[in-house]
C-alpha cells in the first residue's frame, strides 16, 4: 500500500486541540473537524498534500464535543464525504447539551465559562455505527473504529493496523486543556462521563496492540504512559 501520512491539524496553538488528517495516495481521512469555523484550516491541511475537498474519502468524528464536531457539517457539506459517528452519540449531535463530569480543578472552572456547551451546527452522521468494531479498509484505510466509552456513551478510536490510534479524548495531557507543557505526561481531559469505562476502553486498546496514542489535548503518548495513567484511573 502507498505510504499512510497522519498530519496533525492545530486546531488551537500548541496541541490544545488536536484533529487529524491521515492521507495516501490521493485519497484522506479526517479524524475530527474542531471548533466551528475550522474548515479553513482543515482546506490548508489538504492543501499541503495537494489535495482538496475532493480527496476526503471518509470524516470520523471521536465524540460531540463541540471542539471535536464544531465543524463536522461544514466540512460535510463542503467536501460530500460521509461522516461515521458512534449512534450514542446522536443526541450530542443534534442539539442536547452534553453531560459533563468534570475530572479535576481546571475543568469545574471551564464547565462555568459555558463554552463548551455553545450551539453548534447539528451534525447527521450519514454512517451510525452501532457495533463494537468496524473495519475501516473498505475507505482505502487498514484501520479499524472501536467504540470506546467512557469521555462520552458514544466515544471512538481509531486503531490503525500499525499500533497507532486516534483516541479522542480518552487521554490527555499536558496542562489545561492539553498541550502547553508536559506533554508528555499522561492526564484525564477536563471532562470524563464514566471513568471506569475509560479505563476499560485504554486497556482494550492496548490488548488490540495500540502502540502510541494521538489525542484530542496534547500528546502523542506511547503506551507506557496509557498503562500508567490506566493506573491512576482504577
Amino acid at each position: 500500500m502507498t505510504k499512510i501520512n497522519i498530519d496533525t491539524i492545530s486546531m488551537l496553538p500548541r496541541g490544545m486541540l488536536n484533529a487529524f488528517l491521515v492521507t495516501w495516495g490521493s485519497e484522506a481521512v479526517l479524524i475530527d473537524t474542531g471548533l466551528p469555523k475550522s474548515a479553513p484550516k482543515i482546506a490548508r491541511a489538504l492543501a499541503r498534500r495537494n489535495m482538496g475537498w475532493g480527496n476526503l474519502r471518509l470524516i470520523v468524528l471521536t465524540h460531540g464535543h463541540i471542539d471535536h464536531a464544531g465543524s463536522g457539517k461544514a466540512v460535510a457539506d463542503l467536501s460530500g464525504a460521509p461522516v461515521l459517528a458512534h449512534v450514542d452519540e446522536m443526541p450530542y449531535l443534534t442539539g442536547t447539551p452534553p453531560l459533563l463530569r468534570p475530572s479535576g480543578l481546571f475543568g469545574r472552572l471551564f464547565k462555568r465559562t459555558g463554552l463548551i456547551n455553545q450551539p453548534f451546527p447539528h451534525v447527521t452522521p450519514d454512517i451510525r455505527m452501532d457495533e463494537d468494531d468496524m473495519d475501516l479498509s473498505g475507505f482505502g484505510l487498514p484501520a479499524r473504529v472501536l467504540h470506546t466509552s467512557g469521555h462520552t456513551p458514544g466515544s471512538i478510536s481509531v486503531l490503525m493496523n500499525d499500533g497507532r490510534v486516534f483516541a479522542g479524548d480518552l487521554a490527555a495531557s499536558g496542562i489545561a486543556l492539553g498541550g502547553l507543557i508536559l506533554r508528555g505526561r499522561p492526564k484525564s481531559p477536563p471532562f470524563e462521563e464514566d471513568r471506569a469505562a475509560v479505563a476499560t476502553s485504554l486497556d482494550r486498546l492496548l490488548t488490540l496492540g495500540g502502540r502510541e496514542f494521538l489525542l484530542g489535548h496534547g500528546g502523542p503518548l506511547p503506551a507506557s504512559a496509557i498503562k500508567s495513567h490506566i493506573a491512576n484511573l482504577t
